[in-house]
């Protein structure tokens, strides 16, 4: 697997982040939210993520600006939780929640976290 995050895979279409918004479902792990939805597109991506820092949150731009950096950073590390256990094309919109910035390792291990709830959170979904 490549460890990569191309332009494929980044969320930017604003009607797929309108319904992500509207009609997708949530799931937290402090410092992180996930909204998901399953999602079909016209390429051949299995995911499209987004990340976003509110700031109401954190209020210096460059201080959202490197979180979301690190975000990505995580998401490219770790995206293979997601993607070896996915069936259906999916969006899904990553956000900071917490009012400070957190070292790359609580980040790491908070990503880890909202991957196995999603995980648990799927396989319910298929069940019922």
């Amino acid at each position: 697997m490549k460890y990569t995050l191309g332009k494929i895979e980044k969320l930017k279409s604003r009607t797929a982040i309108q319904d992500l918004f509207s009609e997708g479902k949530r799931i937290n792990a402090y410092p992180l939210q996930l909204i998901y939805l399953p999602y079909s597109f016209d390429d051949n991506a299995l995911i499209k993520a987004g990340f976003s820092v509110p700031k109401r949150n954190i209020k210096l731009a460059v201080h959202r600006n490197r979180i979301k950096r690190v975000l990505r950073e995580v998401y490219r590390l770790n995206k293979q939780l997601f993607i070896e256990n996915i069936k259906t094309p999916s969006v899904f919109m990553f956000i900071f929640m917490a009012k400070e910035e957190i070292n790359y390792e609580d980040l790491t291990l908070a990503f880890k976290t909202i991957s196995a709830k999603y995980l648990i959170k799927i396989k319910e979904d298929e069940q019922n």
